[in-house]
């Protein structure tokens, strides 16, 4: 089956590609949705010079198309892209990194269906922390670009995240309820490395927060 990865430069569509190469299937493409709104209810808000180096490191092409990110008029917009990498890429179906969102997947799934196309999301519903440890054991790169949580600091943005830092956001989650894996929204990521990468990515960056507990971190320059 030849699949395309809903990429949004992130820890989940990242693990969802490298469960696939595991798995030996035919990974085809990585898809990126890039919307205006920086509060899209669908896909985040990524850099496309990164995503390009990303795609570059991992070896794959990489579909682009932008979006407004307006409430469902986004996804006419993913439609577009799907039908474009079928065409483009003969893919029989799509890999989503969806964690417990049932907004996301149910919309995902009805604009692939209209398509003929499968939808598969091998991390739905799986236990967070693990499968967050088990990316920081394989030494992949991840750092948070965006937080919005109380406990959630301008020290956390740009950090490589770490076993310590994983139990650092289990406590918070015992605290007040805080989704480990970010999927309330708490935050964003990025993957610059890890052992689905050929190389390394760089960045050099600078952070601006909002408040004590919502700001975002600034990408300057990419190597």
């Amino acid at each position: 089956m030849r699949i395309g990865i809903l990429f949004s430069s992130g820890k989940d569509s990242t693990a969802t590609l490298w469960y696939y190469l595991e798995q030996g299937w035919d990974v085809c493409c990585l898809l990126s949705l890039l919307p205006k709104n920086p509060d899209s209810w669908m896909f985040q808000n990524p850099s496309k010079e990164l995503l390009e180096k990303q795609a570059e490191s991992l070896g794959f092409p990489l579909l682009v198309q932008r979006t407004e990110g307006e409430k469902e008029k986004e996804l006419v917009d993913l439609k577009e892209l799907l039908k474009e990498a079928k065409i483009r890429y003969d893919i029989d179906a799509i890999g989503v990194g969806a964690l417990a969102s049932d907004y996301q997947h149910e919309r995902v799934n009805r604009m692939a269906h209209e398509l003929g196309l499968k939808t598969f999301a091998p991390l739905w519903h799986k236990n967070q922390v693990k499968l967050l440890r088990q990316m920081i054991e394989a030494d992949f790169d991840i750092r948070m670009t965006r937080v919005a949580a109380d406990g959630l600091t301008e020290g956390w943005l740009g950090k490589k995240l770490q076993s310590i830092d994983l139990k650092a956001l289990e406590k918070l989650h015992e605290h007040t309820g805080f989704h480990v894996a970010g999927e309330g929204g708490e935050y964003e990521t990025i993957v610059l490395d890890g052992p689905i990468f050929k190389n390394a990515i760089k960045i050099e960056f600078e952070t601006e927060m909002e408040s004590a507990h919502r700001g975002e971190l600034k990408i300057k320059e990419i190597q």
